[in-house]
């Protein structure tokens, strides 16, 4: 990765990490809506590349690879920062799914179908897929899940710091065995999309080649999947937030 004077070569680091640009682009494209064009996140992407090419330091002590993902990821994020690209709309119809979830479970018991959704819902099933298929970019938490300001967009929901990351609400042991639990009652293709995209580090393509189904039926899969987690998180916080007034009424 060096030259012949002992700087780093910026047109090689570009030809060999420009695939890794990509793939954290097509990976983060799981998590915005439609309207977001990954050309895009790719561009912005470059421009974090050529970023951590220019400012790293081998005294950084840390692999090139490591510290570029790290200036890509965040380059990306901030191109988006300025476009509230998700639809008010949007989190209203899937919050109808989420209570369609709840009251299916509660009725019968167990993890209703896409089918039996859709009739709640009063939609033909393509209908209520072509909705979670433009869900995407529907999140397992939103910072205003844990209050009462909806005004926020969606860049502050998840750069806010980590004092108040939603992710460190998550990590209270009772909202975590509320979320295992959830994640095992997933449906099984749903609980497989879900492995493979947020362990395996794979994105909707290669996900829809492991299963033999197209990237949009994946992108469905894991709305899908997403609504059904947050409807039991939903239910376990107002559990919670339930509990301590029964406890001072006794």
């Amino acid at each position: 990765m060096y030259n012949a004077a002992g700087t780093l070569d910026k047109n090689q680091l570009i030809t060999r990490y420009a695939p890794l640009v990509k793939r954290i682009a097509y990976h983060l494209m799981a998590k915005l809506p439609a309207s977001v064009q990954v050309e895009d996140i790719i561009q912005n992407g470059m421009l974090g590349l050529l970023d951590a090419i220019t400012r790293y330091e081998e005294g950084l002590g840390a692999q090139f690879e490591t510290y570029a993902v790290q200036r890509i990821r965040g380059a990306m994020l901030d191109g988006l920062r300025e476009n509230d690209w998700l639809p008010r709309s949007l989190r209203r119809e899937m919050r109808r799914i989420e209570g369609a979830v709840h009251t299916l479970e509660q009725l019968h018991g167990r993890q209703p179908t896409e089918r039996e959704l859709a009739d709640v819902l009063g939609m033909e099933l393509p209908e209520y897929q072509k909705m979670l298929q433009e869900a995407r970019g529907y999140q397992l938490v939103y910072f205003e899940d844990f209050g009462d300001d909806e005004d926020d967009d969606f860049l502050e929901r998840h750069m806010v710091g980590d004092s108040a990351d939603p992710l460190s609400l998550l990590e209270d042991q009772n909202m975590r065995n509320i979320l295992i639990l959830a994640i095992d009652d997933l449906p099984d293709r749903e609980k497989m999309v879900m492995g493979l995209y947020y362990e395996e580090d794979m994105n909707l393509r290669e996900i829809g080649e492991v299963l033999g189904v197209s990237e949009s039926r994946v992108c469905q899969l894991h709305s899908q999947a997403i609504a059904r987690l947050r409807s039991r998180i939903s239910g376990g916080r107002e559990a919670a937030r339930r509990r301590p007034q029964r406890a001072s009424a006794a």
